[in-house]
């Protein structure tokens, strides 16, 4: 497995499930047995944490919190009891072996009923949750005759995995109504349908060198391929080998965040835009004021932006502009100061308000971005949402740098922003942000976008 990927295959919200199922255990037996919490000794807290981690390790290593493990009833009821007294044998040794003479063992035979209870619960209650919300994740396309899917599909009903099938493709030209097109539409339909990650299952159709020029353009495009079989090989992408039921299935990747690290990252990003919001309401309302009194229209400029893997969104910002911008920029296209038409900067835009230079220069018309962040449209630290014509005159290369959600901040805006003005360079800062990925890098450049914006470096 790739070293981005190690527990892509993990069910983080089963583990935090069980976490809190095993804290309120011990609660629930403190008062029953004690009455209580308030004398809360030392030595429970030690008990239900040794007993949390090796339940959790046991259960990691029989399989329980595999998102590809099948659901059967009485097989999760064995697996989660051999982990339950993998769990107890350990802390009773603790409490045996070491001081364990304060301790109330009629809360410690509590706790474990209790628990025992609960953790079957958190398992059932948890397979219910995920099959239910299961057709909300990542939307997948599947390639190859859809007869041949029928097994694969009870598999995929049988486990955690997370997908959101939006249609299957053939492989070869078909008008059925049954597929979205073949297999050489796939740069059109992955552009149309916002696919996030296709299935491939087929281990020869035509030849090999076909599958490989199929898989390229998935991963220059930044789309997860998902194979079931395990002989080809992607130049450039991280990969690794899963199964669903008895189908082996190859992964190749370009895109570092796997389900812990998108976790993470939107934990980040839902903290730090509710702090910004918080701090920054005072200048954002001075910053609204101003606008309103110096020209008419709208405070906040809404514009529909390109997110994560081609899905729109209406990006906010303080509008810096006069109200008919869009209308001349058409005019002013052979003054763009951005190599090719991927991009438009103009330093001197006649379209830009007194106000709006101000709050450009400084970056506070980004200001109303964080709620497009709260909102999960957008992270604090990611690649520059592009416009709709923007994207469409993209190269399939540059699709890549939209493989991830768009940010208020990345590696553009510390590394010059308006001084360059090569686009393709700008793309080489995207994907080298996608492939480095880590969470002090996101702290990194937040620092460096604050220097920056005292500094009032690159922007206009």
């Amino acid at each position: 497995m790739g070293r981005f990927n190690r527990n892509a295959g993990t069910n983080l919200y089963y583990i935090f499930s069980d976490c809190i199922f095993c804290g309120i255990a011990f609660i629930l037996a403190s008062i029953i047995t004690e009455g209580g919490v308030e004398d809360f000794h030392q030595g429970y807290f030690a008990i239900w944490l040794s007993f949390l981690v090796v339940y959790i390790l046991s259960g990691k290593s029989l399989g329980i919190y595999n998102v590809t493990t099948f659901f059967y009833a009485d097989r999760y009821i064995i697996r989660v009891t051999k982990s339950f007294l993998i769990a107890t044998a350990v802390t009773f040794s603790l409490l045996y072996y070491g001081n364990g003479a304060a301790i109330n063992y009629l809360l410690y035979c509590c706790f474990l009923l209790i628990n025992y209870a609960l953790l079957l619960f958190s398992a059932f209650s948890m397979h219910s949750i995920m099959r239910k919300y299961r057709k909300t994740g990542q939307r997948t396309l599947i390639i190859g005759h859809k007869e041949r899917y029928s097994k694969f599909i009870r598999f995929l009903d049988q486990s955690s995995i997370d997908i959101e099938i939006v249609g299957f493709v053939s492989l070869e030209d078909t008008d059925e109504p049954e597929y979205l097109g073949s297999i050489k539409d796939i740069e059109r339909l992955i552009h149309e349908k916002a696919v996030d990650q296709i299935y491939i299952m087929e281990k020869q159709y035509g030849n090999t060198i076909d599958v490989q020029s199929y898989i390229n353009i998935c991963v220059d495009m930044g789309v997860t391929v998902r194979v079931i079989v395990n002989s080809y090989y992607a130049d450039g992408a991280q990969s690794y080998i899963s199964s669903v039921g008895t189908y082996p299935v190859l992964t190749y990747h370009t895109v570092t965040l796997n389900e812990s690290s998108r976790a993470i990252k939107r934990g980040i990003d839902i903290i730090g835009s509710s702090v910004a919001i918080l701090i920054f309401s005072p200048i954002m309302l001075s910053v609204a004021i101003a606008i309103k009194m110096e020209s008419k229209g709208p405070v906040i400029f809404k514009q529909t932006r390109v997110g994560m893997n081609g899905r729109n969104f209406n990006m906010f910002k303080f509008r810096s502009m006069c109200i008919d911008a869009e209308e001349k920029k058409k005019d002013l296209m052979q003054q763009n100061e951005m190599e090719g038409a991927f991009m438009f900067k103009m330093k001197d835009d006649p379209r830009i308000t007194k106000v709006g230079k101000f709050i450009r220069k400084t970056s506070l018309d980004e200001f109303p971005q964080f709620f497009n962040v709260l909102k999960g449209d957008m992270s604090l630290v990611g690649t520059r949402p592009p416009t709709l014509d923007e994207v469409e005159q993209y190269e399939r290369s540059h699709w890549r740098r939209i493989s991830i959600k768009p940010g208020i901040t990345g590696m553009w805006q510390v590394n010059g922003r308006s001084t360059i003005t090569d686009f393709e360079e700008i793309v080489e800062l995207d994907t080298e942000y996608i492939d480095k990925w880590d969470v002090m890098m996101d702290f990194k450049i937040i620092f460096q976008t604050v220097w920056q914006m005292f500094r009032r470096r690159g922007a206009y």
